[in-house]
């Protein structure tokens, strides 16, 4: 199917542009979205008219989304899960939650906007990728833990890793002390 794009769609085209895309795509994605208009002399010659008004209206709401983007690029939101000892969380953080985040830090973000790589399946520091606009795209950090100390730790830069291994060290210490007292107790009573 032949369509018209009304903005710019990744890896697709840029606005004004005619291109063929699978029925499907179109159908379910593009014309509801409002981003496409199916080709035909009618439609083609209405876009005509209206491009100056479209490409004016694209501009200024891709300023508002350059303003925006460069409060945003860069910032961390700090998402409270439950995990294992290991690190390992029960679930994964989604897209919903990583728009709550941005929004309880008082930008507006909508899980639509939100691009995840790869699920979030374990503590720490994960880089997302916000799209504001179809060319505007930011980078924001999720800084996953168990507390909210917890979350000051892993920003300091130190890992839930390292948390568990300096433990670990402490307890086995404690144990390799504790039996040197009792090794040099029992040396006494001889």
């Amino acid at each position: 199917m032949q369509v018209i794009l009304l903005q710019r769609v990744a890896k697709l085209g840029q606005m004004g542009e005619v291109v063929n895309v699978k029925d499907g795509y179109a159908r379910n994605y593009l014309l509801p979205q409002g981003k496409a208009l199916r080709a035909n002399d009618g439609n083609i010659k209405s876009f005509e008219a209206k491009k100056a008004q479209l490409e004016a209206q694209n501009l200024e709401t891709k300023k508002e989304a350059e303003v925006v983007g460069a409060k945003l690029d860069g910032q961390t939101f700090v998402v409270i899960r439950s995990a294992s000892d290991a690190g390992a969380l029960y679930g994964s953080v989604t897209t919903r939650d990583a728009a709550e985040a941005a929004t309880e830090a008082g930008f507006t973000v909508n899980r639509a906007q939100v691009v995840l790589d790869r699920p979030i399946k374990d503590l720490g520091l994960h880089t997302v990728s916000v799209v504001l606009h179809p060319e505007v795209t930011v980078k924001v950090t999720l800084n996953v833990a168990r507390s909210p100390e917890e979350a000051e730790l892993q920003a300091s830069g130190k890992s839930i890793q390292d948390l568990a291994a300096e433990a670990e060290a402490a307890a086995d210490f404690e144990i390799a002390e504790l039996f040197d007292d009792m090794g040099s107790a029992a040396g006494d009573d001889e």
